[in-house]
Parts: C-alpha cells; structure tokens; sequence
C-alpha cells in the first residue's frame, strides 16, 4: 500500500504510476472522459496528458456498451450516431490500439471506466487493448444503475476477475477501483460508503487481485469526509494484507453548481480534501457537469484548476480525540457481511437479502428499502431509519424523519446551492438560481 516505506512496484503501469507520484507529494488527477470517435478519444487523451497537472487518462465507455449491447454500438458506428462513451467491445482491437499507441504509457496509464453489471466482454476487450486497470465492482455496479440481479452480478464479476487474471501470463497485474464508495452518489451516509468500498476491495482480493484502489464520493460536510477517509483507510490496512492499495476520492456526484464559479470552487474543495486525507488519486468533475456532457477544454480546465488546489493543501495531522463514529458504524457492517460466510460474494447477496446492508433511496428490487438518510443544516449526513442494518449498538446517528418530497428536492440541491452561494459571496455579487454555466451574476 501506499503508507510506510516506498514499496516495490506491482507490475501494475497504472498502481505503479499513482505509487511514484504519491512518493512525490503529487495527487494524480483524472477524468471521466469517453468519445465514440477514436480520432476525437485520442486527441483528447493527449489533451490530457499534455495538462499542466499530474495526470490518468480515462476511456468512458458507452451505455450500449455498459448494458452489453454491443450490437447497437456497432450500428450506432456504422451510421455515425454519436455516443456517450467510447464503444470499446465494438470499435474492436485495431481500432482500440491505434488510439492507445504513443498516449498510454507508464508515465501516462490510461483506465478503463463503464459502470457495467455484465462486464465480462469489456474485460476481455481491454487486456486487447493493451490496458490493465479498470474498475466497478459487484455490488456499486449492480444496485444503482439497472436491475440485474446481485447473484448475477456476483457471478459476473467473479467471472471477470479471471479474465483480468489472464494478464499474470504476461508478468503483469491487474488493478481494479471499487466503486463502492460512490453509491447513488448522494444522500448515502458515509459509512455505509466506506463499508461497500472496503467490502468489494476484499472480494477483489478473494479473486485473486493484488493491487486495487478503494473510492469515497465528496459528500457535503467536509469535516465528516475527513472521518470518513480516515475511517476507509483504517479499515482497508486491518482487512488488506499486503496487497498494494490506494485511496481514490471523487469530486460530488450529485447535482453541481450551476455557476463555473462555484462548480470550481467545489472542484478545489474536493482536491483539498484529497490531500488532506491522504489520498493518492481524484476523480474531476466540471464547470459543465450541471447543463451538458464536458468539452475536452472543460475536462483540461477542471484537471488544472483541482491540480493548484493540491498544490497548495496539505496533509493533515490524525485528530486526537473521539470522532462522530463513522468508523464504528463502518466497521459494523463490514463484520456484519462477512460473519455471515466466508465467500465475500455469497456473504453480499445474503447482507442484501437479510438488510445487512441497505442503500437509501435505491429501488433495485434486491435492496431491502428500509433505510432513509437524513442530511443535517451543516451538510451532514445521518440515519434516520436503520432498518435492519447491524449498528444499532454503535451508533448515535438518528437524524430525524425520512424527508419527504419537498425536503429530499431540497437535500439533493444542497450541495449546489452551497458552493454557487458561496462563489457569489467571494466575488461580492447576488446569486441567483437562473445564472447560466461559466457566469455569475
């Protein structure tokens, strides 16, 4: 892991490249950038690559692709519709090297990104491509975004760690993110993030991986994200091992600031909190994310402005005292899930199953819905109905109602409302909510 003394390199170009910048004080900053034209996809990789910041290049695949649809990408090519992503499993080995060539090297590795359930085909289709790190993972690609089946989506993954093994043949490893802190995005209380982040890092690690990086979405209360880091980090280094691992954080997912000023501001918090935490690597968003899918220009702004913000933060000390028990309620439902059978995957489906582990707000029909969240005047986030998570005895979360329509509008817009205040503020202008993207008024 990225703690302690300098460790060997893993044979892993995109572990090994965010290891040698960590060593150097340096956050690596990443985009979630996918084209459908390979021409386009490649100019934009080295757009990214000539940023004036330290950075990962990103191949974002497409819907049809993530659903495994790989006919309708292939059609949507031979027509020339555009896509919201790159069609890695249609666009087809050539095609897929010829982008690649003289952009993705060590001093520039390049991940692939999908958000896929059933991901065996794009596994096979980027150790093709040249490529060794991806991410995902059976549970936060699962529940959020359609309505497979955990069991399948278990199944699947299971089965695309031994596609990724392959690479091993070649003398080179694997490395996969969880996605697990990332789920809805929103309104999730942060330890439940921390412990499906730490929960797919182990079931990677049961299937064979040695190198994996574990992901926290920023959420709106900066000193609670604090906690929650640290609390991802002391878990991921008692349950890892050995294996090589890093923290990832991901600027907001949920509504942005419709002002460049405050999406900006927002963007150089979440690179602050990177920093301060010791996080090795951040996931951008954009001045564009609240209107429209980002310009190669915006994608390089956002990677600059969050590279100065790094720059001029860092780390801080570990706090002295008692926390607000994060870490106790992550902790929890970690030992809550794999007390009940020693296959991390099968121990999931039956947490879901059993309410072990419930997202709030998600309607996949195999999460157990009794959950609800609450989110505090100050941004925290909190429960407000346990359901049948096993924390009863930890924590001190009750936060209140569930909201209703109204105030879950109101929590949702949050953090978005925030940060285009507090731009307003600083520049000494009036906000309003009609400003457009790239103004303030």
């Amino acid at each position: 892991m990225l703690t302690g003394s300098d460790p060997a390199p893993t044979g892993n170009a995109f572990a090994d490249f965010v290891s040698r910048a960590h060593r150097a004080g340096r956050l690596v900053v990443q985009p979630r950038m996918g084209f459908s034209d390979p021409r386009v996809m490649r100019s934009a990789l080295l757009a990214v690559r000539g940023a004036a910041a330290t950075t990962a290049g990103t191949l974002t695949l497409d819907s049809y692709t993530r659903v495994g649809d790989h006919e309708s990408a292939r059609q949507a090519l031979v027509t020339g519709t555009p896509l919201n992503g790159y069609p890695l499993v249609a666009h087809g080995r050539r095609t897929n090297r010829a982008v690649l060539t003289g952009v993705s090297d060590v001093d520039f590795p390049v991940q692939v990104r999908h958000g896929s359930a059933i991901p065996q085909r794009i596994m096979t289709a980027l150790l093709r491509a040249g490529l060794d790190a991806t991410e995902g993972g059976p549970v936060s690609y699962c529940l959020p975004y359609g309505r497979t089946p955990l069991r399948h989506s278990v199944r699947n993954w299971e089965e695309s760690c031994a596609v990724l093994g392959q690479l091993r043949e070649a003398g080179i490893e694997p490395h996969v993110e969880t996605f697990g802190g990332c789920l809805m995005g929103q309104l999730c209380p942060p330890s439940l993030l921390v412990a499906v982040s730490l929960l797919e890092a182990l079931f990677f690690k049961q299937h064979g991986l040695r190198t994996v990086s574990l992901s926290y979405a920023q959420q709106a209360n900066p000193q609670q994200d604090r906690e929650a880091l640290r609390a991802l980090r002391t878990l991921a280094t008692r349950y890892l091992g050995d294996i090589d691992w890093h923290l990832v954080v991901y600027a907001y997912m949920g509504l942005f600031p419709r002002t460049g000023a405050g999406a900006l501001l927002l963007l150089e918090e979440a690179a602050k909190l990177a920093v301060e935490c010791g996080a090795a690597r951040l996931i951008v968003k954009t001045v564009a994310e609240s209107a429209r899918i980002p310009s190669v220009a915006e994608n390089v702004q956002a990677l600059e402005t969050a590279n100065l913000a790094a720059l001029g933060t860092s780390r801080l000390p570990e706090p002295a005292g008692p926390e607000s028990g994060v870490l106790a309620e992550a902790g929890a439902l970690v030992r809550g899930v794999l007390e009940l059978d020693g296959d991390v995957g099968r121990a999931l489906v039956e947490a879901f199953r059993l309410g072990r582990l419930d997202v709030p707000f998600c309607l996949h029909p195999d999460n157990a819905r009794r959950t609800r969240s609450h989110l505090g005047a100050d941004g925290r986030l909190s429960w407000a109905d346990i359901g049948g998570l096993p924390i009863g005895d930890v924590t001190t979360a009750r936060g209140g109602p569930a909201p209703g329509s109204a105030e879950l509008l109101s929590a949702l817009s949050f953090v978005r409302d925030e940060f285009d205040r507090a731009a307003a503020a600083r520049s000494g202008k009036q906000w309003r909510t009609t400003t457009p993207i790239g103004r303030t008024t």
